[in-house]
């Protein structure tokens, strides 16, 4: 078996009037965030995160001329216990690399690894998000 890296992107995407994206994960209803994925084997957090985006919700960043913001903020956290067994045995924490994408208003969203999507208030989005790093992101990196 191939174990996943340890170690991810976090992307959170937005508009000018601070509407966030949130996406619901396939594997649990209950769990809402933004663009996140595993790093892979001679991949940057840049590239991964690009890749990501454009999995996830079909945003190509550089055809479309966004500007993807990279905080070089770090996060370790525990794995959740559920998704474990993805990892190495001896592997417990992530390492996660922090960015923002601002789009237009109206972005379309074309979901592929993802039940359904949201655009919700800052407030909203980060109340929703499972994920208390990603809560941080969105209060943090946010703009109008």
């Amino acid at each position: 078996m191939s174990f996943k890296r340890p170690e991810s992107v976090l992307v959170v995407i937005y508009d000018h009037h601070q509407q966030v994206l949130l996406l619901q994960r396939l594997d649990d209803p209950e769990f809402w965030q933004s663009v996140t994925g595993t790093m892979e084997v001679q991949e940057t957090p840049f590239d991964t995160a690009l890749r990501e985006v454009w999995e996830e919700t079909g945003i190509d960043i550089i055809q479309q001329g966004y500007r993807l913001e990279d905080h070089q903020q770090i996060n370790h956290y525990p794995i959740r216990s559920a998704w474990r067994y993805r990892y190495a045995p001896d592997i417990t924490h992530n390492k996660e690399h922090v960015f923002s994408l601002k789009v237009d208003p109206g972005q379309s969203v074309m979901l592929t690894e993802h039940s359904a999507y949201q655009w919700l208030k800052m407030g909203q989005a980060a109340e929703k998000v499972w994920s208390q790093s990603n809560r941080q992101a969105i209060l943090e990196w946010v703009r109008s």
